[in-house]
């Protein structure tokens, strides 16, 4: 199995982009497979890597349709129910917590 080439942060050949940059242009992979990887050196610590795709096969985003806005403005929603208290918390409730902040950590909320 070939390996993928390795390119170093800010060298990767034209043509290449990665999935932020290819949606900057307003486009998506469309099922391409990645190219190439590039690199970014960090010190004492393993590299960032990023996959590059290539920009000739991107196929342009898909456009936003009513229906899809609505799902998404309800899943938004139901993140913000606290499942505790079952208020609106104002904010999208943290996984980690699983409960808005006033009730889980009630001691700092009556202050």
């Amino acid at each position: 199995m070939a390996s993928l080439p390795v390119y170093r942060w800010r060298l990767a050949p034209e043509g290449l982009a990665t999935f932020r940059q290819l949606r900057a242009l307003g486009l998506r992979p469309g099922g391409s497979p990645v190219v190439a990887q590039l690199e970014r050196p960090r010190r004492r610590r393993e590299p960032l890597v990023a996959y590059l795709y290539r920009i000739d096969l991107a196929r342009p985003v898909r456009p936003m349709t009513p229906a899809k806005r609505a799902a998404l403005a309800k899943a938004n929603a139901a993140r913000r129910i606290c499942p505790e208290c079952g208020r609106d918390a104002g904010y999208r409730i943290p996984a980690s917590l699983g409960m808005c902040t006033a009730c889980a950590y009630p001691h700092t909320a009556a202050a």
